[in-house]
């Protein structure tokens, strides 16, 4: 007894002093002092956190600077937050008060968003590399059912995705493949309008043959009810396996998928899901339309699967993300399988299995390459669905409140759901100082002297904090641009659940589309709207410098905010202009070597694949060798480390273009059978050590000067284009008019 209650004393010892320290830090904060004393006290703590980022450990997760830097951070924002709210929130107009208090709200909202990512993200959990070899000889391995659910995707996506699927390495009569077709169900095949019942059927019997063709169990159901959730739910009442793996559509799993993610679940029995990351292989459309550095920076959501999750794995609150994950069916029964109360089932169905006691794990390596929305309306369509049900489980689950959650994992489930809530502080945020430059709204009031002490300190020091946290992944300025472009069309959305949490349905992502010329999205009006406003808040902030000279100080201070906002906002035009899109297969890095031989089989030269897709690659011959002419078939040879084979596919040479010294080679592959066909998908798919070394490449750190560099040189081209286009097609609709009169 003596010895539990001493172990129980020293895993709450840590807790305990957290919080002592957080409190001291807390009570120090809010001594009132003036900006004289403030600036000294704010420049020891930087060059607290400026010497604890040049020690080694500082980018490690849990380790002292790293910490060390959060706790100082910490400090410099509860002295800011002290001082606003004690000395910038008064006026004598209440329209004024009401407008400051808006903007501190949103500030609140910024910094306890802040706090919950540092408490997710201070400690990271890396686990070890686990395979089926590692587990005790004569381990019995569990049986595994893999569902693919589909609505509306091409054929030619799902073959892909198919044989990926049925190529894994695994024991062949413990792996089936199911594909789950809620396009071509009863209810579609009935459907009054005859030619939508003729497609139906149409589909149901491509499918049907497509998966007889590469021995894939084909399943359907009556209705379209409960969408994807109801979909699985469907044919788990169909299957029987121990275990269940889930793919999107236009998710291509790696051949080592179950090596790498059924042992964690063989080690616990109360383990219920092994997540894996959802790794794009093709760039969304604000990167594709604005940015064109798929390969350069990280992506989008590289900050939450590769810090994010890990950080909630940590907490033992990594959740299911709808694919590339494995789950435990017995454990899925005790809850009714998947989920359906609210649109992200995936995030639901984890609270309620984490709520039992249940346990998920985070496998960070990527195995699993899959397609990011094509255009700006189907990106917004996907982050609407994510932001409703998220604010559903938020409203209508609770977890702050849940019973079985401990409190490490209701900060993880906080975090993930808070930040949705972007749009509100990011909007008020931009407006701010609209309302002062030119309507003259009291929503700072503070001199200069107290700007830079208390507002410049905590601005550093937050910067500081998220590049310490969050550098590798996330880069300064490109996550303001995304989320500035997104919120416009979330609000909106958001409102609507916090009205009635269970209106919003479910609505299915288009992947694979091809845009085949360039048009401006009918998005885009907003951005118009929003330009002209902030740079007439700039002209606003002219004029006031000329009639408020008491204020001048502020009113720089405040334009130059605006014109950040301007810049981020006018910019953000750029991503409007849908630049054409031919291929429907994405091409991914090849860093692979081959050569290419004759139909005959006489050698042509070694070749360098630098990108490939699923019907085809870019090849680099040597110029010393002679280059086959077009349309002449070649067969292109390849070491394919996940079959610890070379594999041989033949190919039609579409193009060949000079590159220095080199000849660039275009080819698409011609699939003659079955086992041909593996080898391509196994080639250009199945290699997740390729996916992680492409992430290695992109993930880095850099400065706050070089971002600001990076945003200015790739935004501006984009952005006049998108203007350009604009009078252009103003100019054509004029003349057409003109012609129309006239006739």
């Amino acid at each position: 007894m003596h010895t539990t209650s001493l172990q129980r004393f020293t895993r709450t010892l840590p807790a305990v002093v957290l919080w002592a320290s957080v409190l001291a830090l807390f009570l120090l904060a809010i001594i009132p002092i003036d900006s004289t004393a403030q600036l000294v006290v704010a420049a020891f703590f930087l060059l607290v956190m400026w010497y604890c980022r040049s020690l080694d450990g500082a980018e490690e997760p849990g380790q002292l600077p790293r910490l060390m830097i959060i706790f100082a951070g910490l400090f410099l924002t509860m002295r800011y937050l002290t001082w606003r709210a004690m000395y910038t929130l008064i006026s004598d107009d209440w329209i004024s008060v009401v407008a400051a208090m808006l903007l501190f709200a949103a500030e609140i909202y910024a910094v306890f968003l802040g706090l919950l990512g540092a408490a997710c993200n201070a400690s990271l959990l890396e686990r070890r590399r686990l395979t089926v070899a590692d587990l005790p000889a004569g381990t019995k391995l569990p049986s595994v059912d893999v569902m693919i659910p589909s609505y509306n995707e091409e054929s030619s996506l799902l073959e892909v995705t198919l044989r990926a699927a049925v190529i894994m390495r695994y024991p062949a009569n413990l792996l089936r493949v199911h594909l789950l077709d809620d396009g071509g169900t009863d209810q579609k095949l009935g459907d009054k309008d005859p030619e939508k019942a003729a497609a139906a059927l149409q589909r149901r019997q491509e499918l049907q043959a497509l998966c007889a063709r590469i021995g894939v169990q084909y399943h359907t159901r009556a209705r379209n009810e409960h969408a994807k959730a109801g979909n699985i739910n469907h044919a788990l009442q169909e299957t029987d396996g121990e275990l269940v793996a889930v793919f999107d559509a236009d998710h291509v799993p790696t051949i080592d998928f179950l090596d790498r993610t059924v042992p964690w679940m063989v080690r616990d029995q109360n383990v219920f899901l092994v997540q894996t990351p959802h790794f794009i292989v093709s760039p969304d459309p604000i990167d594709r339309n604005l940015l064109s550095s798929f390969r350069r920076m990280p992506a989008e959501n590289d900050m939450f699967y590769h810090t994010m999750q890990k950080g909630l794995d940590f907490c033992d609150a990594a959740y299911f993300c709808g694919s590339a994950a494995l789950l435990r069916r017995r454990q899925l029964d005790e809850v009714g399988g998947i989920a359906g109360d609210t649109i992200t089932e995936d995030c639901e169905t984890t609270l309620e299995l984490h709520r039992r006691g249940y346990k998920s794990v985070y496998v960070a390596q990527p195995m699993v390459s899959g397609l990011a929305p094509e255009t700006m309306a189907d990106f917004i369509v996907q982050r609407m669905r994510w932001a409703q049900g998220m604010m559903q489980i938020l409203l209508l689950k609770r977890p702050f409140v849940a019973r079985g959650l401990s409190w490490e994992q209701r900060l993880g489930y906080m975090s993930c759901m808070a930040y949705w809530l972007f749009p509100f502080s990011r909007l008020i945020f931009v407006a701010a100082p609209v309302a002062y430059l030119i309507f003259g709204l009291a929503v700072y009031n503070a001199l200069l002297i107290q700007i830079i002490a208390f507002a410049m300190p905590y601005l550093i020091g937050n910067y500081m904090i998220s590049d310490v946290l969050y550098g590798r992944t996330r880069w300064p300025l490109i996550s303001e641009l995304y989320e500035i472009v997104q919120s416009v069309f979330l609000l909106q959305a958001i409102v609507k659940v916090f009205f009635n949490p269970r209106e919003p349905s479910f609505v299915v992502t288009p992947k694979g589309m091809t845009l085949e010329k360039e048009f401006i999205s009918p998005l885009a009006r907003p951005f118009y709207i929003g330009s002209i406003i902030l740079f007439l808040a700039f002209l606003g902030g002219l004029y006031r410098l000329e009639t408020a000279p008491a204020s001048r100080s502020l009113t720089v201070i405040v334009m130059i905010w605006n014109l950040i906002n301007f810049l981020t906002v006018f910019g953000c035009l750029g991503a409007f202009v849908e630049r054409r899109q031919r291929r429907s297969a994405a091409r991914m890095p090849g860093y692979q070597k081959g050569s290419l031989m004759t139909e005959t089989g006489e050698t042509i030269g070694s070749c360098l694949i630098d990108d490939m897709s699923a019907g085809g690659a870019d090849v680099v011959l040597d110029a010393a060798a002679k280059a086959p002419k077009p349309g002449e078939r070649v067969v292109l040879t390849s070491f394919s480390p996940p079959l610890g084979r070379t594999v041989r596919l033949p190919c039609d040479l579409r193009s060949i273009h000079s590159a220095g010294n080199k000849v660039r080679l275009g080819v698409h592959f011609v699939l003659p059978d079955e086992q041909t066909a593996r080898d391509a998908v196994a080639l250009v798919f199945g290699d997740s050590d390729r996916w992680a070394y492409f992430l290695r490449r992109r993930l880095r750190p850099i400065s706050f000067g070089m971002a600001l560099g990076i945003v200015v040189s790739l935004v501006w081209r984009p952005t006049l284009h998108h203007i350009a286009l604009l009078f252009r097609l103003a100019g054509i609709r004029h003349e057409f008019a003109r012609l129309h009169g006239e006739a």
